[in-house]
C-alpha cells in the first residue's frame, strides 16, 4: 500500500503551509472588507439625516452635528484600516453610533444594524487571517 499523494508533490509529502483561503493578498482583501463597511456606514449617515429630520421628527442640531462626526470618522478610518488599531477603532464607533441612540432611537436602530454587519467583518477577517 502506498502513501496518500498530496497535491502537487510526490506521494507522503506535505505542502509546508497550507493556504487557509485561495486569496493572493488575504490580508488586502480583508482590509478592502473592513474600509467598505465603514464607507457604507458613512454613506448611510450622512443620507439618513433628511429622512430622519423628516418622518421621525425633532432630530436636534447636536444630533446632526453627532451624525456628520459619526461620519467623517467612518471615512477617516476607511483610509486608515492598514493600521492594526482601525479594527478597534471601528468596533469603538459601532458603539458610538449606538450611544448616540440617546440623541434619536433611529441612530440606535443603525447603531445595531452596523455593529452586526461589523461583526460579521470581524468573523470573515478572523476566518481568512487565521
Amino acid at each position: 500500500m502506498s502513501a496518500p499523494q498530496q497535491p502537487g508533490g510526490s506521494p507522503g509529502q506535505r505542502d509546508p503551509a497550507p493556504r487557509r483561503s485561495g486569496l493572493r493578498n488575504p490580508e488586502r482583501a480583508v482590509r478592502g472588507l473592513g474600509a467598505g463597511v465603514l464607507s457604507l456606514e458613512a454613506l448611510v449617515l450622512v443620507l439618513a439625516i433628511q429622512p430622519i429630520r423628516v418622518v421621525g421628527g425633532g432630530l436636534s442640531g447636536s444630533a446632526v452635528a453627532a451624525v456628520v462626526a459619526l461620519a467623517v470618522l467612518a471615512v477617516l478610518l476607511a483610509g486608515l484600516m492598514r493600521r492594526p488599531w482601525a479594527w478597534h477603532a471601528g468596533t469603538a464607533l459601532q458603539g458610538a453610533l449606538m450611544l448616540a441612540g440617546l440623541l434619536h432611537w433611529s441612530l440606535l436602530a443603525l447603531g445595531v444594524i452596523f455593529a452586526l454587519v461589523w461583526a460579521y467583518a470581524l468573523h470573515v477577517r478572523r476566518v481568512i487571517l487565521g
